[in-house]
């Protein structure tokens, strides 16, 4: 019997250099043996990381004409997975997209910032509508940053206790989506993990990873392209979590030991392999 693998419409813009949206989401999801279909909403020389003024088109006019082909394929897909969006009606664009495919994961990466500040793309109008999107989500994965941006507080460097995560968990979840997941959280106990929730078991859970000093684009997108790939695959969010995680820490570690350039992202084609193994996650915790 001939099986389709599973299929992602992913919209995300395209950087031509720098290792981050499309260019990592095609190859990790692929090399989980998901089909990914991007949906470019724009198109960039390099990511906006301190590589020189950014040659950019916007792809706004792309994106319905573009479902509305695959509409008429009759194609379907597994999941939608959203991330930087380039202009507010892209927002509107996304939800048409969930809308088409109801029975698919809806997957939000919530891309409005990093490092306590949001990105100069953004702007106050597509930060304040990021909510409509969220509500149609199953699953969120924003960056402290970001998490943040939504819940409309300001954003803190200190450490999170477990019920201070936890509030931040829940009160996301509160805004639609059942599953919620937040990056690069540094915890009171000393720990530097990615923290979610899963509201239908009301279970908390951490991945905790080894503490990098270094930056690098991309690896949130990796991050995400990972949960979403084993979410479809059938591993329950901690597993996913814990998969993300270890792969995320290898492939910063592996590039660290080269001391590239942070700025040219990491070198996942050396670890790509790692996700075609299928290894069982094991290190997630109760959070």
């Amino acid at each position: 019997m001939n099986q389709r693998p599973m299929r992602v419409a992913a919209i995300h813009d395209l950087s031509g250099f720098g290792r981050c949206s499309l260019t990592v989401i095609l190859p990790v999801l692929s090399a989980m043996g998901v089909q990914v279909c991007p949906v470019p909403t724009a198109i960039l020389s390099t990511h906006t990381g301190g590589l020189g003024e950014v040659v950019m088109r916007d792809l706004t006019d792309y994106t319905i004409p573009c479902l509305h082909h695959y509409q008429q394929l009759e194609l379907d897909f597994d999941c939608v997975y959203s991330g930087f969006l380039s202009s507010v009606n892209q927002i509107d664009h996304c939800m048409e997209f969930f809308a088409a495919y109801p029975h698919g994961l809806a997957v939000v990466d919530p891309v409005m910032g990093d490092h306590g500040k949001p990105y100069r793309t953004y702007t106050r109008e597509m930060r304040s509508r990021m909510g409509e999107l969220v509500a149609q989500a199953d699953i969120i994965t924003p960056n402290l940053t970001e998490a943040s941006m939504l819940l409309g507080q300001e954003y803190s460097h200190a450490p999170l206790t477990s019920s201070q995560a936890k509030s931040m968990l829940a009160r996301l979840s509160e805004k639609g989506p059942a599953n919620v997941v937040v990056t690069g959280v540094t915890l009171a106990a000393g720990e530097y993990a990615n923290i979610g929730y899963d509201r239908e078991r009301n279970a908390y859970w951490k991945a905790v990873g080894e503490y990098v000093p270094v930056s690098y684009p991309g690896t949130g997108d990796i991050f995400a392209s990972v949960l979403t790939g084993s979410l479809l695959m059938g591993d329950s969010l901690p597993m996913a979590m814990d998969r993300a995680t270890r792969y995320v820490e290898l492939t910063i570690k592996t590039t660290f030991s080269y001391s590239p350039d942070p700025r040219y992202g990491v070198m996942l084609e050396r670890t790509l392999e790692w996700l075609t193994h299928r290894e069982l996650p094991q290190q997630y915790q109760p959070l």
